[in-house]
This record gives C-alpha cells, sequence and structure tokens, in this order.
C-alpha cells in the first residue's frame, strides 16, 4: 500500500509575516504546489494539517484536500503528525512540511520507490539525502505505521529526531534536487526562493 500525503501547515509562520501554505509561486501556492507534487503517492485525498490558520486555509485548500485541524498546534509539528495519524489510520505517511516548499514530483517518485523497494517497512522512516558530497538529510519523509504507533511513548517535549531514533530500519534515498533542504523561515528566505525560482532552479 503506498503511503498517504500529509502536508504540515500548522504553524503561525510568525516570522515570514504571512501564512507559508498560501505563499503563491509561479505555478500556485505552495499547497497547490506539494498536492500536485505527490499526488502519485496514495489515491486517498491528500491531508492537510492545519493549525493557526485553520480558517484561511480552509478557505483556500486546493479541490479535492482532507483538512484536520491541529487545535494544539502550538505543541510543536509532532502534536501535527498525531492528528495525521488518526486522521490515516494504520497508514504509512508521507509528512511534506509547507517549509520546503517547492519539492517536486521526481522527489516523490524517489521516495515512493525506495519504500515500495524495501517492502513498506511498518517500523521505517525513510528521507531523501544529498546524492553527492557528505549525506545531508531533506524533506520530505515517509513514516511507517508501526513507527508512528510509538508517538504515545515519547517524552511530552520530543520532537521528530526522537521519533526517528525508533526507526527500524532508518532509509534514504538518494536525490539531486537540492530543494529538499530549503527552509522558508523569514522574508529573507522567501525572496531567495523567489529568486532562484525565477532562474529556474
Amino acid at each position: 500500500m503506498k503511503p498517504a500525503l500529509v502536508i504540515l501547515a500548522a504553524g503561525a509562520s510568525r516570522r515570514l509575516g504571512s501564512c507559508k501554505a498560501l505563499v503563491r509561486w509561479r505555478a500556485g501556492t505552495t499547497l497547490e504546489l506539494l498536492v500536485a507534487a505527490g499526488a502519485q503517492l496514495d489515491e486517498c485525498a491528500p491531508l492537510i494539517v492545519t493549525g493557526a490558520d485553520h480558517e484561511q486555509i480552509a478557505a483556500h485548500a486546493p479541490r479535492g484536500a482532507q483538512l484536520a485541524h491541529n487545535r494544539r498546534w502550538e505543541l510543536g509539528r509532532l502534536e501535527s503528525v498525531r492528528v495525521a495519524r488518526e486522521a490515516r489510520a494504520g497508514r504509512a505517511l508521507c509528512l511534506a512540511p509547507v517549509d520546503v516548499p517547492l519539492v517536486g514530483a521526481p522527489v516523490f517518485a524517489a521516495l515512493l520507490a525506495r519504500w515500495l523497494e524495501s517492502g513498506a517497512p511498518p517500523g521505517g522512516w525513510l528521507a531523501p539525502r544529498s546524492a553527492h558530497g557528505p549525506p545531508r538529510f531533506g524533506h520530505p519523509v515517509i513514516v511507517g505505521p508501526a513507527l508512528l504507533a510509538q508517538l504515545d511513548g515519547l517524552a511530552p517535549d520530543a520532537d521528530l529526531r526522537d521519533l526517528r531514533a525508533r526507526a527500524r530500519p532508518l532509509d534514504s534515498a538518494p536525490c539531486s534536487d537540492e530543494r529538499i533542504f530549503d527552509d522558508l523561515d523569514t522574508p529573507e528566505d522567501l525572496s531567495r526562493l523567489v529568486e532562484r525560482e525565477a532562474r529556474g532552479e
């Protein structure tokens, strides 16, 4: 069974000053780009986990997407993953944060191929990594259902790194797309990404 696409969009985007999920690029909003890039995943509706900007995102969500409101979004990203786990019970999840908005379809395809080749391990974690040079790991990531079940055993102040440490196996797929390392956080980040997009990079 293919992983379900989950777009993590619960943060308040305070440093950016506007909702990251609805930033408009040449081909559409962040949400529209991620939904299109991840369309090759499971056929169920893409799930968007909202939080601080729930009403704004709900008014502009891509057609066919399902929304799940993380009312405790201030607790961090791990809480959004819990919400997604409940909405897609028993499924592996492909977690795509809006902080990494321009990842293309080939990255999702490489992750999907590697996930299926490895037997879709229930306790697995799969991330894209740099194809050249020292290994660096980016987003999105795929997390198996048995690993997601371990969320409840983590400390209250845990984060995704603590969940990743429990993965069996911990795997990666080589990727030449440097956009897996993007971090849309500030207006300066946005300007840099817009300029790079305009250059077709």
